[in-house]
């Protein structure tokens, strides 16, 4: 098989969560260990830092290898999902992984993933390890797929955990409480390994402290302990939150490991993190004249911080290109998005895309306006045609609408 044809085998043989959604989700790590175990257990030879958490682990995972690749570090980064190709999730000082070992990888365990059942995601995360073993890189961030106890990415144990913040999402897998999907992400949490926790509540801290102690594991809260935040190339107004819990993280990689990193390397790191690790889509400017944004912020949590950020902008009409998955909770995300602008609703091309009528008809009962299109390609374009050059026009509400806008 070539590329696409094992891309395409990997999609659609078997389960995926960013097509498929629930029926892709598996409650169990037995498989991942036993392919784990197949491919020698390649994650024991490395050293990593794991992150969790319903929102900003993708920007938090791309700052940190940035920040250490700017210390001079090899520095392996998988993350999920992806935009536009599967080699997005792995990469190494921010390249992609070669289409040639995907294929070759695939084609070499194909019997054994297809006699154990794996899933989608088991595959990608076993390929990571594999590869950033055998490119010997000195340090590998992985952020968690969904969750964090379950998830299979957790079989490793990190140099540092991190938990960026907790949030309503995935509430059919994690539970519908703040305190029980702490419970799962805090599921990360190992024995005399340092945690880190960037944003907590009332509801979370206890959770958060309960399973530190239960496992001997430093905890620091890191909007707590820093107080000077650097500047970065991710401007979104989330991002506060995240630069700190990079800062705090590297304080201890400084502290409790080998691995050193300057304050200026720090401060290098934190402002090109798209340069050094490829990152888009967070808070992404894709025009100007009108000014256009993209952000892939999709539930409530993420969404609320963005819609403020949106009313600090100036502009004569606001657009917005609106998709969003089928398992979103509409009656949370819909109240937060501005009534005044001109809604382009979509559905983005996955099956788990929301028909953009769906979209229009539930936005109505909360005031938004606007008209439905059959493609966000088409809708994008419509905006553009026309918001004027003193307009703003934002396009957002999912992953999946994000990818297929023109990123480049």
């Amino acid at each position: 098989m070539n590329y696409q044809e094992t891309t395409n085998w990997m999609f659609n043989q078997l389960p995926m969560y960013q097509l498929q959604g629930a029926s892709a989700y598996k409650e169990d790590l037995t498989n991942i260990r036993i392919l784990a175990a197949h491919l020698d257990n390649p994650q024991n030879e490395l050293k990593c830092i794991h992150v969790a958490g319903t929102n900003g682990k993708g920007s938090t995972s791309h700052m940190l290898s940035s920040v250490l690749q700017e210390a001079g570090y090899k520095v392996g980064l998988y993350t999920s999902p992806h935009l536009k190709d599967f080699r997005e999730r792995i990469k190494i000082d921010g390249k992609e992984i070669s289409e040639e070992f995907v294929i070759d990888f695939i084609a070499k365990h194909k019997s054994f993933f297809e006699a154990n059942d794996m899933s989608f995601f088991e595959m990608s995360v076993g390929l990571a390890f594999d590869y950033f073993a055998s490119e010997k890189v000195d340090i590998f961030i992985i952020e968690v797929g969904l969750g964090g106890r379950l998830d299979a990415t957790n079989i490793i144990t990190p140099l540092v955990s991190v938990i960026t913040n907790i949030g309503l999402d995935h509430t059919q897998f994690l539970g519908n409480t703040l305190e029980a999907i702490a419970g799962e992400k805090a599921g990360i949490i190992k024995q005399n390994v340092p945690v880190v926790i960037g944003e907590y509540n009332d509801e979370t801290k206890p959770v958060f402290l309960a399973k530190a102690e239960e496992n001997n594991a430093p905890i620091s809260f890191a909007s707590d302990l820093i107080d000077q935040i650097y500047l970065s190339d991710l401007i979104g107004d989330y991002q506060f939150h995240n630069k700190k819990t990079v800062q705090q993280t590297i304080s201890i990689l400084n502290n409790e490991t080998d691995f050193k990193v300057s304050i200026e390397q720090l401060k290098e790191g934190l402002l090109h993190v798209v340069k050094n690790t490829g990152l888009q889509g967070r808070w992404q400017q894709l025009g100007e004249n009108p000014k256009i944004i993209c952000d892939t912020a999709h539930n409530k949590h993420g969404l609320s911080v963005v819609m403020n950020q949106l009313k600090n902008e100036k502009f004569d009409n606001l657009h917005i290109v609106l998709g969003v998955v089928n398992d979103k909770d509409l009656d949370s995300i819909l109240p937060l998005f501005p009534k005044e602008a001109q809604y382009y609703f979509c559905s983005p091309n996955s099956s788990r895309g929301l028909p953009a009528e769906t979209l229009k008809n539930a936005a109505v009962t909360f005031d938004l306006k606007g008209e439905k299109y059959d493609s966000v390609e088409i809708a994008f374009a419509e905006a553009k045609k026309n918001a004027s050059e003193n307009d703003f026009i934002y396009a957002g509400g999912s992953t999946f609408v994000v990818a297929e806008l023109p990123l480049d």
